[in-house]
């Protein structure tokens, strides 16, 4: 039976819950007046359920699908504005005991280069990324207590956070590491991480447990259960994400909202990211080897549903898709992107000899160009960090997302850092274009007193001060 509030893996993603929503929006598919009252309540922009969902992702009527569209680029306006917050992450080792099939660092790939950094190595990594400007990283590895055990990875994050080069410095640290305990946990909240990633690849149990044989990613409620043994740890960011390919988009669709919707109702706050990947090919991984692939078209039909279905749940697409997929996407509810990304160990600071990647990177421009393109298709792009060093996560966040009050901060708190990224790393050509956007933007700033702090910041910022916010 479906109960969003059971702590058990099998009843908050239940199965027949799930095939019983698929049959119910095949059947309605075409109900025009259930579609409009989805519609409508989708309007009032506090979510809809898992079933009311696939019922738009379902809709075969073009106008209504039109309307989808149309719904969830403004609804991305409503909550996000036009900022676009930029990320990268960054690799510390691909050593893993699990057997996953999708994945070229499963155990039994003996010809991919295996690779950990020294610390030394992740300080280079990580002034290779400040000499970009970026001031967010996910980091990620794979899955070995031996090569990585939690003490490596919160020894990286201590030196993550330690280096200060120029006017370089990593603010936010989100971690994407195998599930673990609620110790462990606490020790990464600790350490100062801001959101805790996994993915669940799949949530169809049979499909998971064939897709990893072996290693201990095998166990699917452990896997699953994941989040909330982060959210008994202290971590209340977390982010959700599906493989998608792996599994029936429909049935990863109606997973993912449910394990939204047992989260909020469990702790009280959903998610607060969804990542969307699509499979890719990777070393020894075909993409055409799994039966489950997604055309464009649906890819930006579910972007678009998850965003009206979680309005107030940041959604993340990385350089797996190339540049017009994800200008696509823009528009249809993504508030973060990945820029100039390395999926290899050690790829930043120094040019690839062997093969470390963990898939293959579609969008391989630099991180001036992804920001010179982003202005130029309206949006600001934000290195902000501030809500994670305010203490503005978990419900705090939600709170003042939901209120629409947190425009207050992340407007002029993304002007402020994309300025810092202007003085600091721009070429001419996209500091040109980027100071006339943040002309026009600081303008449209309703509260004069806000306004007039921004407008004194960025005159401190020319003249070599950094780190304002709101």
């Amino acid at each position: 039976m479906y109960d969003p509030k059971s702590m058990k893996a099998e009843e908050f993603i239940c199965h027949d819950e799930i095939l019983e929503t698929l049959a119910y929006a095949e059947a309605n598919k075409n109900n025009e007046e259930l579609i409009d009252r989805i519609l409508d309540k989708a309007r009032l922009r506090k979510g809809l359920t898992h079933r009311e969902a696939l019922v738009l992702l379902d809709c075969e009527i073009e106008e209504k699908n039109q309307e989808i569209y149309a719904l969830a680029e403004q609804i991305k306006k409503d909550f996000y504005g036009n900022r676009i917050v930029m990320f990268a992450p960054l690799y510390l080792s691909n050593y893993c005991i699990n057997g996953c099939l999708y994945c070229p660092y499963h155990l039994k790939n003996k010809h991919i280069a295996r690779k950990k950094l020294t610390q030394e190595e992740v300080r280079k990594e990580v002034i290779a990324l400040q000499d970009m400007g970026h001031k967010r990283l996910a980091i990620e590895t794979g899955e070995d207590p031996e090569m990585c055990p939690i003490e490596y990875v919160l020894e990286c994050i201590d030196t993550i956070y330690s280096i200060k080069h120029k006017n370089g410095a990593i603010r936010r640290v989100n971690v994407n590491i195998a599930a673990t305990t609620v110790e462990n946990y606490r020790k990464l909240k600790e350490a100062g991480i801001g959101t805790y990633i996994l993915f669940q690849e799949t949530y169809h149990k049979k499909s998971y447990e064939t897709l990893h044989p072996t290693g201990p990613k095998h166990n699917y409620d452990y896997h699953t259960e994941a989040m909330d043994r982060a959210m008994e740890g202290g971590i209340d960011d977390v982010g959700l994400g599906v493989l998608f390919g792996l599994e029936l988009y429909r049935y990863e669709l109606a997973g993912l909202l449910m394990h939204a919707e047992h989260l909020e109702a469990v702790h009280g706050v959903g998610p607060h990211t969804i990542s969307v990947p699509r499979i890719k090919p990777a070393d020894d991984i075909d993409p055409d080897n799994f039966d489950n692939g997604i055309s464009d078209d649906i890819f930006a039909k579910l972007t678009a549903c998850i965003r009206v279905a979680v309005p107030y749940t940041g959604m993340i697409i990385s350089t797996r898709e190339n540049k017009e997929c994800r200008e696509r996407l823009l528009h249809l509810g993504v508030s973060q992107v990945s820029g100039a990304s390395r999926t290899s160990v050690g790829g930043y600071a120094e040019a690839e000899e062997e093969n470390s990647a963990q898939f293959d990177v579609s969008d391989n421009r630099t991180l001036d160009e992804v920001v010179r393109w982003l202005m130029d298709q309206g949006y600001i792009p934000s290195f902000c960090t501030a809500c994670y060093r305010e203490g503005r996560t978990g419900d705090r966040f939600m709170s003042l997302c939901k209120s629409g009050q947190i425009q207050n901060c992340c407007d002029p708190n993304a002007l402020m850092t994309l300025k810092e990224y202007l003085e600091d790393y721009a070429s001419p050509e996209t500091k040109r274009i980027g100071e006339e956007l943040i002309r026009r933007q600081a303008e449209k700033i309703p509260n004069e007193k806000v306004r007039g702090i921004v407008y004194k910041n960025l005159e401190a910022i020319e003249q070599g001060r950094r780190d304002f916010r709101f």
